[in-house]
C-alpha cells in the first residue's frame, strides 16, 4: 500500500491544487499575480514531461515514407473520389486482373488520401505523425489513472514507443490503435467510476471495421476485461478479481451485442466481418513471408527492448507490492502472445503493458508543485515545440527517403520507352507504380490476399528464391524484369545472354528479353 504522501492526484486534481494555492485571493486574470498563477498552470512541470514524450515520438517518426501500401491506399481513395464507389475487382496489375477484391480498408484511405491533396507528401506524413501523437498522449493518460503517478507514467510511455515504432509511418492500422486507446479509456472510466459513455463504443466498432481488420483485436480487449468482472470475488496471491455490478454487467452485455452487431454495418456485409479470420487461416503464405508478420529477433535493439520489458515485467512481480487484477493479466498475457510471435502487435503490446509498467515504476517520486519551476519550465516548453515546428518534416527530406528506396529516376524512361509487353515488378515497389505510373500493370503489390489467392505470391516467392525461375517467367509471358540491383535474380539474368539491360540506375535495373517469344501477350 502506498502512503499519502506518496501518491498523486489526477492531472485535473493537480491543476486545481495548483490554482487553489497560489490563488488564494483569486486574483483577476489580467494582474501580474492572475498571470503568474495561470504561468504555473499551463508551464507546470507536467506539461514538460509530457511534451518530452510527445518529443520522443516526432525524432522516431519524423523521417521516411516507409510503408509500401500507401501508394494503393490513394489509387484506391482516388477511385472512390471519382467514381463514388468502392473498386470491387483489381485494375492494377495484369496477374489478377478482374479479379473480384474487398478493398477491407477503405474508410482509412481518405484521410490519407485528403491530406495527400492539400500538402503531398508533407501531408501524408503529418498525418502518420498527429495520430501516432493522439495514440500516446491517450496511453499517457491511461497509465496515469492507473498508477497515480505521472513520472513513472511518463517512463512507461517512452518504453512503448520504442517498442510501438514498427507501425511507425503512414500506415492505416494507426487508425485501429487510436481506436483502441479511445475504448481503453472508456472502460477505464467505466471501471474505476462505474459509469461511462459505452454507448460510444458501438459506434466506434462501425467505424473500426469500415477502417482495418484491427478491430478484431479491440474486441478480444474488450471481451476479456469485460469477461473477468463476470467472476466473482477472489484473491490468489497478488493477483485479484473486480467482478462487476449487476447494473454493470447488463449494460457491458448489451454493449457488446451492440458492437457485433454494428460491425455487419459496412459495404461488405459478413465477408468483411469474417476477413480477419481469412487472414489468419487462410493467407498461410503472407503470415509467413512478410516481414512484419515474423517473431521477434531478440539479437536486434527491438528485441533487446522486448527483453526489457519482460525483464520489468518480471522483477515488478517478484519485487514490488503491486497487485494484478485478472484482466489486466489477461491483457498482458495476450499483448505478449501477440506482440512475441508477429513483430507486427508489438505495438498493441505497447499499448497494453504501458499502464501495468506504470504502475510498476511508482517509485519514482511524484510531482510537487511547490518545487515547480514555472519560468523554466517555460523556455524549455518553448524550446520543445520550436525545435518540433523547425525540423518538422519537409517535402525535399520526404522525396529523397522516396528516392532512395522506390524507381523514382526510372519513371521518366518507362513512360518513354512503354514496355512492349508484360513486366515481373518487385513487390515493394508494387503500389509505387500502381500511383505514379497509370500505363503500367504490375505482377505484384502489397495487396497479399488477391495475389495469394491466385497462387501469384507462390510463384513469386519461387522466382525470388531462383526456383523454376525461366518456368515461370514463360508461365506469365515475362518479357521485362523491373527489379533492385542487388537481388539474386538481377544478377542472374544480367549475366544470362537470353536478357539485356536496357536502363539502370542505383536503386532500379531494367532487363529485357533479347528474343521476344511472347509477341501476343501485353501488358493488360
Amino acid at each position: 500500500m502506498k502512503s499519502v504522501d506518496q501518491l498523486e492526484a489526477p492531472a485535473d486534481s493537480v491543476s486545481q491544487a495548483v490554482l487553489s494555492e497560489l490563488t488564494v485571493k483569486e486574483p483577476p486574470i489580467w494582474t501580474p499575480s492572475g498571470l503568474r498563477n495561470r504561468l504555473r498552470v499551463v508551464c507546470s512541470f507536467l506539461v514538460v514531461l509530457t511534451l518530452l514524450v510527445a518529443t520522443l515520438q516526432f525524432l522516431l517518426s519524423r523521417n521516411g515514407m516507409n510503408d509500401p501500401d500507401i501508394w494503393w491506399h490513394l489509387r484506391n481513395a482516388e477511385y472512390l473520389f471519382q467514381h463514388h464507389q468502392l473498386p470491387h475487382a483489381d485494375s492494377y496489375s495484369f496477374t489478377v486482373a478482374g479479379q473480384p477484391w474487398m478493398n477491407h480498408e477503405w474508410l482509412s484511405e481518405v484521410p490519407y488520401y485528403v491530406a495527400w491533396t492539400i500538402a503531398g507528401l508533407v501531408g501524408i506524413k503529418t498525418l502518420s505523425i498527429i495520430i501516432i501523437q493522439l495514440i500516446f498522449l491517450g496511453v499517457l493518460w491511461l497509465a496515469y489513472r492507473e498508477s497515480g503517478n505521472f513520472k513513472a507514467s511518463v517512463l512507461a510511455c517512452a518504453l512503448s514507443t520504442f517498442l510501438a515504432t514498427v507501425s511507425f509511418g503512414p500506415r492505416t492500422i494507426l487508425f485501429g490503435y487510436l481506436y483502441l486507446v479511445v475504448l481503453l479509456l472508456i472502460v477505464q472510466r467505466f471501471r474505476q467510476r462505474g459509469d461511462a459513455p459505452l454507448w460510444v463504443i458501438p459506434p466506434l466498432f462501425c467505424l473500426w471495421i469500415n477502417t482495418h481488420g484491427s478491430w478484431s483485436l479491440g474486441l478480444i480487449v474488450f471481451g476479456t476485461i469485460a469477461a473477468a468482472g463476470f467472476l466473482k470475488h477472489f484473491t490468489w496471491g497478488r493477483l485479484q478479481s473486480e467482478p462487476w455490478s449487476p447494473t454493470q454487467k447488463r449494460k457491458l452485455l448489451i454493449t457488446g451485442i451492440a458492437s457485433v452487431a454494428a460491425l455487419f454495418v459496412n459495404p461488405f456485409s459478413y465477408r468483411l466481418v469474417f476477413y480477419p479470420f481469412d487472414l489468419a487461416f487462410r493467407q498461410k503464405l503472407n503470415i509467413a513471408h512478410v516481414a512484419e508478420w515474423v517473431s521477434v529477433d531478440f539479437h536486434n535493439l527491438r528485441g533487446k527492448l522486448v527483453l526489457l520489458l519482460l525483464i520489468t515485467l518480471l522483477l515488478g512481480a517478484l519485487l514490488r507490492n503491486v497487485r494484478w487484477t485478472l484482466a489486466e493479466l489477461g491483457l498482458v498475457l495476450f499483448a505478449l502472445y501477440s506482440g512475441l510471435t508477429y513483430t507486427r502487435f508489438l505495438f498493441l503490446l505497447a499499448i497494453l503493458v504501458a499502464p501495468i509498467v506504470a504502475k510498476i515504476l511508482d517509485f519514482a517520486p511524484p510531482f510537487r508543485p511547490e518545487a515547480d519551476t514555472p519560468l523554466l519550465n517555460a523556455v524549455v516548453i518553448a524550446l520543445m515545440i520550436g525545435s518540433m515546428l523547425y525540423y518538422w518534416p519537409k517535402s525535399a527530406m520526404l522525396q529523397k527517403s522516396v528516392d532512395e528506396t522506390y524507381p523514382t529516376e526510372a519513371l521518366p524512361y518507362l513512360k518513354a520507352h512503354p514496355p512492349q509487353g508484360r513486366v515481373l515488378t518487385h513487390y515493394l515497389w508494387g503500389g509505387y507504380l500502381d500511383w505514379n505510373d497509370r500505363n503500367l500493370r504490375v505482377f505484384i503489390d502489397s495487396r497479399v490476399d488477391i495475389f495469394e489467392y491466385a497462387g501469384v505470391l507462390q510463384d513469386y516467392l519461387e522466382v525470388l528464391g531462383l526456383k523454376k525461375s525461366n518456368e515461370i517467367l514463360d508461365k506469365y509471358k515475362i518479357q521485362y524484369v523491373f527489379f533492385p540491383p542487388d537481388e539474386p535474380l538481377t544478377y542472374i539474368l544480367e549475366h544470362d545472354p537470353a536478357w539485356k539491360i536496357i536502363y539502370s540506375d542505383k536503386v532500379s535495373v531494367l532487363l529485357q528479353r533479347t528474343h521476344a517469344p511472347f509477341t501476343n501477350a501485353t501488358n493488360k
